[in-house]
């Protein structure tokens, strides 16, 4: 069994995080952290001297959808219910398996160059389910070393149908088209989980499956049922989008005549190791509710910045003893997913709401969201997420020599307020070095961005394309969102907008 030592490091230890500054030896046997000792102590291994390092536990991020990688840049300042139709298109773009190949393995480089070490993929297969593009996006994972657990945005409703009034403001031939569009039938697709949880579980595989039904409006209560009772079968994670916008709170009302996680509590769909994404929009009760069910609130704070969603009330999330992650969410609205950016915002953003300080989100409480917190959300709270004996060794090695930590008066909040990855110096996931003196060891990736940067360019005539047959669409949702501002939310759901000047 192979044996490293991390000689002279400074570490972030334990389930609290501590700061450690006295220099130690991380000891790494396997895919396990074996021993942490004084430097010097350790022997018989591979010595890899790390003088004026701080190892970190490697960021989760609990949701990216690397269907969007290829359109990074793209788009600004639309709300989700907008943009969404320049992501799922009327058109479709087709993509070879080596373009998947290379739009995934995109967003695995970002991730590993910014700190995170696990990624949480809620991939589109699109209106066909095609085996060589899923295995494309999976043998990027496995090239990559990253960890990584991938859903695959499943749902049985057709989109147009996500929304109230759709009858009297599309016009028929419109919503009849949008009705008609394929997608993947809905046994196949959980078909295909099954079949992958039998060589790709997250609890003893790199890369792994999970259950991802997109959303409560995008299903039917059967397939939610459906995706629940997969989930429990098989004991993998779940995850929903849930309230993201203001526009899905007042839908809910409007389709179950009370709020979506009020109609997920209903359908019996929370429970340990489900997440929440967003979850923007909440009330007292809906957090009862989850705290209750032992699910997972993620807090998706870049994203919901980027469309206008608005600010979660982390703290009262919190405060109900509900666990928290973090995700960067997917490139064509956020841009970017570096995991480093999503903690810092998180924590900043925090600090606009309401006037006592005490209750602002400190960098500390971020960045545990970001790995304790992510890894207690997939079942792995239990070997993931720390700097500890006996943990996983998916550890982030940042230089202290740079701008960023220099001086070094706080670490944790260096970290998250000012680091976004210029610093990192090694990463390893599993106890294998994937970063090594700032530089990918998995491939050539100057070669492999050349390639990505040539495929998009291939591409990009075909997204225009896309993009423009989205016109008739567009003018309509924009009705169906005007309306849904004139309708009033639950009095007691907290405020996550500021109003207009």
């Amino acid at each position: 069994m192979a044996r490293t030592i991390l000689r002279g490091v400074r570490a972030l230890l334990g389930p609290e995080q501590r700061y450690e500054a006295r220099p130690l030896d991380i000891v790494v046997e396997g895919d396990r952290i074996a021993a942490i000792m004084p430097e010097g102590q350790a022997c018989e291994g591979e010595v890899l001297l790390m003088p004026d390092r701080l190892v970190a536990p490697g960021l989760v991020d609990g949701h990216l959808h690397s269907h969007e990688h290829f359109q990074k840049g793209r788009f600004e300042n639309l709300p989700l219910e907008l943009w969404m139709n320049y992501v799922r298109t009327v058109r479709p773009v087709t993509l070879t398996p080596r373009q998947v190949y290379l739009r995934t393995l995109i967003g695995a480089i970002e991730s590993l160059r910014s700190g995170a070490t696990t990624i949480v993929d809620d991939m589109s297969t699109g209106g066909v389910l095609d085996p060589a593009l899923i295995e494309a996006a999976f043998q990027a994972y496995e090239d990559a070393g990253i960890r990584a657990v991938v859903g695959f945005s499943m749902m049985d409703r057709a989109v147009v149908d996500n929304y109230l009034d759709v009858d009297a403001v599309f016009p028929p031939e419109l919503a009849a088209q949008l009705r008609g569009l394929p997608r993947p039938e809905p046994t196949a697709v959980l078909d295909m989980v099954r079949r992958f949880a039998g060589h790709r579980h997250p609890s003893r595989d790199r890369v792994g499956v999970m259950v991802s039904p997109s959303a409560p409006h995008r299903c039917t209560p059967e397939f939610l049922a459906r995706c629940r009772a997969l989930a429990d079968e098989l004991d993998l994670p779940a995850a929903i989008h849930a309230q993201e916008t203001r526009l899905q709170v007042v839908t809910g009302q409007g389709f179950y005549g009370k709020t979506m996680i009020a109609r997920l509590h209903e359908l019996g769909f929370l429970k340990p190791k489900t997440t929440l994404i967003h979850a923007v929009w909440l009330s007292p009760e809906e957090l009862a509710m989850i705290a209750d069910a032992g699910a997972t609130v993620q807090h998706n704070a870049w994203s919901n910045l980027m469309l206008g969603s608005g600010a979660q009330p982390v703290r009262r999330v919190l405060e109900a003893g509900i666990n928290l992650s973090m995700g960067a969410d997917g490139c064509a609205s956020t841009v970017t997913c570096n995991m480093l950016n999503v903690v810092g915002t998180a924590a900043a953003l925090s600090k606009i709401r309401g006037d006592d300080y005490t209750r602002w989100l400190s960098a500390a409480e971020a960045l545990r969201a970001a790995t304790i917190g992510g890894a207690t959300a997939l079942g792995l709270g239990g070997s993931l997420g720390q700097v500890a004996v006996g943990m996983l060794a998916d550890l982030v090695v940042y230089r202290l020599d740079t701008p960023a930590f220099t001086p070094l008066g706080d670490p944790i909040r260096q970290l998250v307020y000012a680091e976004r990855g210029a610093s990192i110096d090694a990463v390893m996931v599993a106890g294998r070095l994937l970063m090594r003196g700032g530089r990918i060891t998995q491939f050539d990736e100057t070669a492999l961005l050349r390639e990505i940067q040539q495929a998009y360019e291939a591409l990009s005539p075909e997204f225009d394309a896309a993009e423009a047959s989205v016109g008739p669409m567009r003018t309509a949702m924009e009705e169906i969102y005007r309306r849904s501002l004139a309708l009033g939310l639950p009095r007691a759901t907290f405020p996550a907008r500021f109003p207009d000047d």
